[in-house]
């Protein structure tokens, strides 16, 4: 396993909760560092990198003690992420995830070549996000 980018997924997944690093910087710092992407799976409590030469790795997430909801709504994802794009006052990334949890997502996919977002749901039910164009 190649511990240099196990380290920089770690401050990349710190940096998220405690909110000095944005979601554009952690996504130009894995790009930098040959990730293609990354699923968060709520389920199971784990991060999950993909790198360019097809390796991969989890590792654990901060504890939330936020359950996953039975029903996917995906208008209140569709508001948290909206929420997060816009940096709303009082934003943060565990409010995020609490909220989007609650919400029943399950976990999300991050594709960098997709430059996408596959948000999903208990029952498969899925809202895919595009990142933002600049």
């Amino acid at each position: 396993m190649n511990e240099t980018a196990q380290k920089i997924a770690q401050d990349c997944l710190d940096t998220a909760y405690n909110m000095t690093r944005s979601f554009p910087e952690i996504v130009s710092t894995l790009i930098q560092h040959g990730f293609e992407g990354y699923h968060i799976d709520y389920m199971r409590e784990r991060a999950i990198y993909f790198l360019n030469d097809d390796t991969s790795f989890d590792l654990p997430l901060h504890k939330l003690e936020a359950g996953v909801a039975k029903k996917f709504d995906i208008a209140a994802v569709q508001t948290a992420i909206k929420e997060a794009q816009q940096n709303s006052e009082g934003y943060t990334y565990v409010g995020f995830c609490k909220k989007i949890m609650h919400a029943g997502c399950a976990g999300y996919i991050v594709s960098f070549l997709g430059k996408r977002v596959l948000y999903y749901g208990r029952d498969a039910e899925t809202h895919i996000e595009h990142f933002p164009q600049s």
